[in-house]
């Protein structure tokens, strides 16, 4: 018997939920204990979740639940599935990607090979086109990165092992990275980027990190007990983000926009904009405050509310406007006297 029918033979023989000893197997296919010791090691290595207990009356088992029933889906579920998995593809990066790959593979390999072909097919058969990008919030686009997929599969396997995860974030708007001691709860998908939710050590705040601005994530010995209480839906919606920005108006500058009713009810569709404080001013307009004083950002949006729009600080961007705005005027006067005296 070669050493690929004797670890075939030994996965048989655990399969059955009770501890068989070493040397039972041993014996059963005459060699020895070393020899059986290297066979149930190279199941470990090829995945094969191999559990061992010492003692006088330890020995090895599958985990509960390793081997599975064949999966029976009619066609209909089949292609239900290769929709499913043709929107998850259109992700640029998921969370634990290789493990996808393999469980797709396991999947293809237990459906009746009547529906093989369709669910090979499925690039040719179902499109998702990509969230195109947001011009106006440049500061969402990102590209996929080594870190960003070690980042979300590091969260992630820290979610299933209950045990806490090291990391630097980096801000970008800062120009700051920072250490992050943090209990993993979940992960969100929001506009084409991650983000991971935990519980933060040092504050004992609930904070949303965008994955794509992890460095150097590692999961730590440390186990933590989950928040039974948590569900990561209660972040949807821009919840995060409205939690995130009521934080960031403690940590940050703040930008001042009045604004006529409007423009308030326009600024208030967008999926940013709308989480920023809203005030009623005495005059009948809208005080807008932002947690952000970045040229890059505040700018471009006075321009897009247009006329009615006043910014009243930072003074330095309102000077810098203001200039913008003269020379702008200038140029479409002197293009209007060339034009009358034509």
């Amino acid at each position: 018997m070669n050493p690929i029918e004797r670890a075939l033979g030994i996965l048989l023989l655990l399969t059955g939920g009770r501890l068989v000893p070493a040397t039972v197997l041993a014996e059963r296919f005459e060699v020895s204990l070393r020899t059986i010791y290297r066979d149930i090691d190279r199941l470990i290595a090829l995945g094969v979740p191999v559990d061992a207990e010492r003692g006088a009356e330890g020995g090895y088992r599958l985990a509960s639940g390793y081997i599975q029933p064949p999966v029976a889906l009619s066609r209909n579920e089949t292609a239900a599935l290769l929709a499913a998995m043709a929107l998850v593809r259109s992700s640029r990066t998921v969370p634990l990607a290789g493990e996808l790959t393999s469980a797709e593979k396991k999947l293809l390999a237990s459906l009746p090979k009547n529906v093989h072909g369709l669910l090979k097919d499925a690039e040719r058969i179902v499109g998702i086109e990509p969230i195109p990008p947001d011009i106006f919030h440049a500061g969402t686009k990102a590209e996929p990165t080594e870190d960003w997929q070690k980042a979300l599969d590091g969260f992630m396997a820290g979610i299933l092992d209950s045990r806490r995860v090291r990391f630097e974030h980096v801000n970008p708007a800062r120009q700051t990275v920072k250490a992050h001691d943090v209990e993993p709860y979940g992960v969100l998908f929001d506009r084409d980027l991650w983000y991971l939710a935990g519980r933060c050590v040092d504050t004992d705040l609930l904070k949303v990190y965008r994955a794509d601005r992890v460095r150097n994530l590692e999961i730590s010995g440390l186990f933590f007990r989950p928040d039974k209480a948590f569900s990561i839906q209660s972040l949807l919606g821009g919840a995060w983000l409205s939690q995130a920005m009521r934080r960031w108006e403690q940590e940050e500058e703040i930008a001042e926009i009045l604004i006529t009713p409007r423009q308030a009810k326009k600024l208030s569709a967008d999926w940013y904009y709308r989480h920023a404080v809203f005030t009623p001013s005495e005059d009948g307009r809208i005080l807008v405050s932002i947690p952000s004083t970045d040229r890059a950002r505040i700018l471009p949006l006075v321009r897009w509310l247009g006329p009615g729009a006043e910014l009243l600080g930072p003074q330095d961007l309102r000077q810098e406007l203001a200039s913008e705005l003269a020379d702008l005027a200038a140029l479409y006067a002197a293009n209007a006297k060339l034009e009358r005296s034509a």
